[in-house]
């Protein structure tokens, strides 16, 4: 997954996209039973008590991912509440997928070609033609959904699933267990974030999606090991940083501004009193200085990562790669 795609998949809304535009691949072989994965698991104290356990999501995974850490169960226990990027009653609405490919539209007179430099409109009807994708059903859309397509289509093929994703695990629970639900922000700002992308930038998706069906799946593998690892340092460096550093005015639009956004909420439940709030947001939400781990860190609360699984130098690096 590119690195613009990799941070954009991090967005819930993209779980209630309209399905790929490429058949749904085969499900893999039935595997071994697996280690549970190590959580990225933080929890935050504020001053009269409040909790909040910070965890951080892949929203595409496999049955092969489950069941979760101890660690994840007790923090889900702990919890009287659980808070998403969308509340669940957003994502599972029928009127999400509609909404989000009506964005995806072209409504200026020109078609996707128009946009694309000859060399990236070659490489997607190179992609479409070895994918049996008819190119005119790409004419009429936006290079942002057209590249978002494109990944989730290259997850697709390693097995990994939006119905499996750790999101959609959690809202189960919460509903089964009666644990009241929230969402940090609406499915209509999420629309609105991803429409809002400069021409400059959804091409720039797009390219980066193309580059990565060139590559294979590697990168999409190593990232998703990474997150069974536990390796915030990897997620970090692979997903986030370099696009921090080549793409900074895209990283702040997906990323930074909407930590910021969160902040406020956040702070709400850890200035109450006694009680515990489970967070679960995409996992680079929470990575690097600009992530929610150390934003809240600046603010003068308490936090420490929940891990039983890792070593004592990994517990005490907190949020910072």
């Amino acid at each position: 997954m590119a690195r613009a795609a990799a941070l954009l998949l991090g967005s819930a809304l993209l779980l209630g996209a309209p399905a790929p535009l490429l058949a749904r691949q085969a499900e893999p072989a039935v595997k071994p039973a697996l280690a549970p994965p190590v959580p990225l698991l933080w929890k935050a104290t504020g001053p009269k008590g409040a909790e909040l356990y910070l965890l951080g999501s892949f929203h595409l995974l496999r049955a092969d991912d489950y069941p979760l850490s101890g660690d994840v169960d007790k923090a889900f226990d702990a919890s009287n509440r659980l808070l998403f990027e969308l509340a669940p009653e957003e994502m599972n609405s029928p009127a999400l997928a509609a909404q989000m490919a009506q964005a995806a539209l072209r409504r200026d007179g020109r078609l996707l070609k128009d946009e694309l430099d000859a060399d990236t409109w070659r490489r997607l009807q190179e992609y479409a033609a070895a994918n049996g994708l008819p190119i005119d059903r790409l004419a009429g859309l936006k290079p942002w959904f057209v590249g978002l397509t494109i990944s989730l289509g290259q997850m697709a093929r390693q097995g990994l699933d939006a119905q499996a994703g750790l999101d959609r695990h959690m809202m189960a629970r919460a509903a089964t267990a009666g644990k009241p639900t929230q969402g940090l922000e609406s499915a209509a700002a999420q629309i609105a974030m991803l429409d809002g992308m400069n021409a400059d930038e959804q091409r720039q998706l797009l390219r980066e999606a193309l580059d990565q069906v060139d590559k294979g799946d590697e990168q999409g593998r190593r990232l998703h090991d990474a997150w069974r690892r536990g390796d915030d340092v990897t997620l970090w460096r692979d997903m986030a940083a370099q696009m921090k550093r080549d793409y900074p005015a895209l990283y702040r639009r997906i990323n930074t501004e909407r930590n910021d956004a969160w902040l406020a909420p956040l702070q709400e439940r850890l200035q109450a009193g006694p009680g515990a709030t489970l967070v679960v947001v995409g996992a680079l939400h929470l990575l690097g200085s600009d992530g929610v781990v150390e934003k809240l860190r600046a603010r003068g609360y308490k936090i420490e990562r929940i891990c039983s699984a890792c070593a004592p130098a990994a517990k005490g690096r907190g949020g910072k790669p």
